[in-house]
């Protein structure tokens, strides 16, 4: 599909602005110079006609002549007609001589000491007049009219400078407008075709493409919003490749297990019963550990995904934390940790799943478990104001600084030898971060190598209970 350029797009809409405010403005500076010019005229005309129509007191020739003397001296014509329309006096109209008849409508307009205004083309000349006529009345009798008449040439062309003087602002307010507009257009389609063209390369897989970083406006956020999804891309699909290397690894060794051992049963390479034993519990290790990763996996797509099924009710976060450390209080005996349990006598309820929070729980502190050889395993349950806080902290090996801020992911390990000694999947800890974020909570960790590991839960209390 043909696009239009933003150039395109931004030049005719600043042109139809522009022209849109000049002609309205042309027009209305063009009816005000009019207007001010002809009323000018007409306000000077109009006195004149007056003094000329009171000051004639009869059609004679000698004053008629007085006064054809006296409108050369103010360089405005008169033309005298008696009551019947015959021109008896003209000072310098060459196209209404003396003897010829005006319009009787014209003259019948002026009767009832009425004033005739209008505007007089010469026949002869050619010249505009702006002419005002007034009834010349004795002993209130009309016995003619006199017409005082004015030149409109010089108001015209005074006109017609102002008109082009205005149509050349226009012209040169367009001009500059569209010099603008074409500046600003380039400006502001610069960086968007730029940014066009990293897009495209971006789609061809080609991630490593950044947008040259723009100023602190709309554009700029925008090209640093496409090199963030760049990152992000380029971090997906860093985390896509170390997944599908990692699930591969992950399935590898158990596959080799089971292939080995499975081969060795097959082929009867065994001494003695109790050594095929022994193999087939292997087989089953390893199938258990598979399921165990494909669920995990599984059970973590959906919740990336926003697909699990919460039931949300009121939980009691003191008997969900009991029922987790009961369920490993055993396994902690077996290896001679001691395994204490601290809860306030009472603490307010939380919206959540509670089968979920248990997975939580049961799932943190069968990692303490795991991890600690021997020393002691706390688990602390304490009420805040709208929050309820629940740490798990042991006594083992404790993480490095530099794997804490990889725990939380899949596959991670920070031992990996002894891991799969545990028999995990590298999951739990991502399972364990999810689940907790989906129901409104936040999990911290903080550890020192040779001290022990500190995983605290935070988890808000429901609205009813705070208040």
């Amino acid at each position: 599909m043909k696009q239009t350029s933003i150039v395109v797009k931004l030049g005719a809409s600043m042109l139809v602005l522009v022209l849109a405010i000049v002609l309205p403005l042309g027009f209305v500076l063009n009816q005000l110079f009019a207007n001010f010019y002809f009323n000018e005229t007409e306000e000077e005309l109009d006195r004149l006609s007056d003094r000329y129509a009171a000051s004639i007191t009869s059609l004679g020739t000698e004053q008629l002549v007085l006064f054809e003397r006296l409108s050369s001296l103010t360089d405005r014509p008169i033309v005298v007609v008696d009551d019947e329309g015959m021109v008896v006096a003209n000072s310098g109209v060459a196209g209404l001589p003396e003897g010829r008849r005006v319009a009787s409508a014209e003259l019948a307009q002026l009767t009832d000491s009425a004033t005739r205004q209008e505007e007089y083309v010469d026949p002869v000349t050619g010249i505009r007049y702006l002419s005002i006529g007034k009834p010349i009345v004795e002993q209130d009798e009309l016995i003619g009219a006199v017409f005082v008449l004015d030149a409109a040439e010089d108001l015209y062309q005074s006109l017609a400078a102002v008109r082009q003087s205005v149509i050349l602002s226009a012209t040169g307010a367009v001009l500059l407008a569209l010099g603008f507009t074409l500046i600003l257009s380039r400006r502001l389609s610069d960086p968007l075709v730029d940014m066009a063209r990293a897009a495209r390369k971006m789609a061809k897989g080609d991630l490593a493409t950044r947008v040259a970083a723009g100023g602190h406006d709309e554009v700029g956020a925008l090209a640093a919003a496409i090199n963030d999804l760049a990152v992000e891309l380029q971090q997906y699909r860093q985390n896509r490749r170390q997944f599908f290397a990692d699930v591969s690894h992950e399935l590898q060794t158990p596959m080799t297990y089971l292939e080995g051992y499975a081969s060795a049963l097959e082929n009867k390479l065994y001494q003695t019963e109790e050594e095929q034993q022994h193999y087939i519990r292997i087989i089953r290790q390893e199938t258990d550990r598979m399921s165990r990763l494909v669920q995990d996996l599984f059970e973590l797509s959906k919740m990336e995904e926003g697909k699990i099924a919460l039931v949300f009710e009121e939980v009691d976060i003191i008997e969900v934390a009991e029922n987790a450390v009961m369920k490993t209080r055993m396994q902690a005996q077996q290896k001679g940790i001691d395994m204490i349990f601290r809860r306030p006598d009472t603490a307010p309820s939380v919206e959540a799943d509670g089968a979920r929070m248990e997975q939580i729980f049961t799932n943190l502190v069968d990692n303490a478990v795991k991890y600690t050889e021997s020393g002691t395993i706390t688990v602390t349950v304490s009420a805040q104001t709208d929050m309820m806080e629940i740490t798990v902290a042991d006594t083992g090996s404790g993480i490095p600084a530099t794997d804490l801020p990889h725990v939380f992911d899949r596959f991670y390990r920070v031992e990996k030898s002894r891991s799969r000694e545990f028999g995990g999947t590298g999951l739990g800890l991502a399972i364990v971060k999810q689940l907790t974020e989906l129901q409104g909570g936040t999990i911290d960790v903080a550890s020192e190598p040779g001290t022990g590991t500190r995983f605290t839960l935070r988890f808000p209390v429901r609205k009813e209970a705070a208040q």
